[in-house]
């Protein structure tokens, strides 16, 4: 077989609250369209029914692998919290699945392969970084709001994950003045404050007859006050929440992606004006935000990115 640069896949992985994807990328950050497959997860699922949602996905991708091309290893981004140590995930959405060894699953999919698992949060700032809205910029998060609130963040250059793979958990980052209860255990987190479905909740709790996000979307667009309220009300969170990162890691640029991000087309401008509200501190309101460059395929991309570019990863997450 002969392979040039341009045909070594990395197999990525996305697992999230409503679905698994998987397609294989190539080292430009460009996925392979034919090898894109997604399968249902869900809140409702079993553990049996995961695994196998995971297992279709990463048959059906690398069967589209061409046959001129070498599949280098897979990367794996999922909602967590999760092990890096011992390759487990926890997601908060898929009850489950508890310390539940997904690396261990995909390995037995991809005999002799280097599998590499990271929070999704993490690799949709690696995807951004690389091939995204903060090329070249060294300190920066990349963000999605979605069915949860994830993030990741690059400071000089390097993915801060921790010791034990969770740093960059942004949704779990309580926010000043709300006592939403978040299944964490925590009162007032970004993700139960601010995702689509707590503020769907939100809404209904407060007179809206509408049921999904999509809804709330058109409504807000008509100018309902109560659906303006809501969606008024998840951006402050975010940027306050963003606010509070800044002030601690000084970041320089914030890029927000994920499906209710694009709820309203001012969602963005409505997060970066919360921030304003730190005008005594300009290092804080310094920071840019600004919507994903890769829409809906950066979580894929920075799985691949695990594979890729591993010199983008702390040393010790490296080790």
């Amino acid at each position: 077989m002969t392979t040039t640069t341009s045909n070594r896949y990395a197999l990525a992985i996305d697992l999230g609250g409503t679905k698994v994807e998987a397609a294989l990328v190539d080292p430009n950050g460009a996925i392979f369209p034919p090898s894109r497959f997604r399968a249902p997860t869900g809140r409702a699922s079993s553990s049996d029914q995961l695994a196998e949602s995971v297992r279709t996905v990463i048959r059906k991708s690398t069967a589209a692998l061409p046959d001129d091309a070498e599949l280098l290893g897979a990367g794996i981004g999922s909602a967590g919290p999760i092990s890096l140590s011992r390759g487990e995930v926890s997601p908060l959405n898929l009850p489950a699945w508890r310390d539940f060894g997904l690396r261990a699953v995909v390995e037995e999919e991809l005999p002799g392969l280097s599998v590499s698992l990271r929070g999704d949060g993490n690799c949709i700032a690696l995807a951004e970084h690389w091939i995204g809205a903060a090329q070249g910029v060294k300190f920066f998060m990349g963000m999605v709001v979605s069915t949860g609130v994830g993030g990741g963040l690059i400071l000089d250059d390097r993915l801060i994950d921790g010791p034990t793979g969770n740093g960059g958990h942004f949704g779990h980052v309580e926010v000043g003045g709300e006592d939403t209860v978040c299944g964490c255990g925590g009162t007032g987190c970004v993700e139960a404050v601010a995702s689509g479905p707590k503020t769907v909740e939100w809404a209904q709790a407060h007179g809206w007859t509408g049921t999904t996000g999509e809804e709330l979307a058109a409504h807000y667009a008509d100018g309902n006050e109560i659906a303006v309220q809501a969606v008024r009300r998840s951006a402050r969170a975010v940027g306050h929440a963003i606010a509070s990162a800044t002030a601690l890691v000084d970041l320089e640029l914030v890029a927000i992606g994920g499906g209710f991000s694009h709820v309203s087309a001012d969602y963005i401008a409505l997060v970066a004006e919360a921030i304003t509200d730190r005008a005594a501190f300009p290092f804080i309101t310094k920071v840019r935000v600004v919507a994903s460059a890769l829409s809906h395929d950066g979580p894929l991309i920075g799985a691949a990115a695990l594979v890729h570019h591993p010199e983008r990863l702390s040393e010790a997450a490296r080790a």
